[in-house]
């Protein structure tokens, strides 16, 4: 990643290392999907994680080139899951809006699947839901154009302060992931209640599949059901943890 670049590996670890969490379908409780988070481990920094460092990088193409490498690294660990018969339908790679806009980013993405001998419906690109504030036409042309490949697209942290919800309109997504701020209000009121059900039905309105982030307990599911978001993530579905230590019971 250029000059400015962390290492290799650090005290043994990874300078680039993804994590992986379940997001769960809530009736059944199987994993449905993993979603990774990207942590930095540096020398002189300690370990940074992604809200540490995801706007700095975005300033330059330093992130086209962080994207590169997480993306493979997903790919990696994709394949150590399917051997360890581990059932799901994507894996997520945090996607940078600079990658998104860059010419010929579809060929990329398609190389790097042949390569790596992955389906491209086994990928699901996470935005940051500041693409709501950008309002480029061209994000969304990418983004269909992309889905077209096969590809998912999920937008997060959807609901929470400071999001525009109406923008939703302009972004023709796969999964949106209700921010852990809007869940964490769940059960306060009747008026909170409402305003999760009314950002379920509208992301449903969209064409878009809800996925609640920050789900704590089997109260907040029982109402997502009701309310028609079908997956969850967060405390009650499990924690990030480095592929490594993700094995089935019959393998620890």
């Amino acid at each position: 990643m250029g000059k400015n670049a962390p290492q290799t590996t650090v005290g043994g670890l990874r300078a680039v290392e993804l994590h992986y969490r379940v997001i769960r379908e809530i009736v059944s409780g199987q994993q449905a999907f993993f979603q990774s988070r990207t942590q930095l481990n540096t020398s002189g920094l300690g370990t940074l994680m992604p809200e540490n460092f995801r706007q700095v990088a975005e300033l330059s193409d330093q992130c086209k080139e962080l994207f590169r490498l997480e993306l493979m690294q997903a790919m990696e660990a994709h394949h150590k899951f399917v051997e360890r018969e581990y059932q799901f339908q994507w894996m997520s790679v945090y996607m940078p809006l600079r990658f998104l806009l860059e010419y010929g980013a579809d060929r990329t993405l398609m190389k790097l699947c042949e390569k790596y001998e992955i389906s491209e419906n086994r990928l699901c690109f996470a935005l940051s839901d500041r693409i709501l504030m950008k309002g480029n036409k061209a994000l969304s042309v990418t983004i269909q154009n992309m889905r077209h490949r096969g590809f998912h697209f999920m937008i997060t942290d959807f609901g929470g302060d400071g999001c525009p919800v109406m923008r939703l309109t302009d972004f023709p997504v796969d999964y949106v992931m209700i921010s852990p701020e809007a869940i964490q209000n769940m059960g306060k009121n009747e008026r909170m209640d409402n305003a999760v059900r009314s950002l379920v039905n509208f992301i449903g309105e969209m064409g878009a599949t809800p996925i609640a982030d920050g789900v704590r307990d089997i109260h907040q599911t029982e109402s997502l059901t009701e309310y028609g978001c079908l997956y969850c993530a967060g405390a009650l579905s499990g924690k990030y943890t480095a592929e490594r230590y993700i094995r089935k019971k019959s393998e620890e």
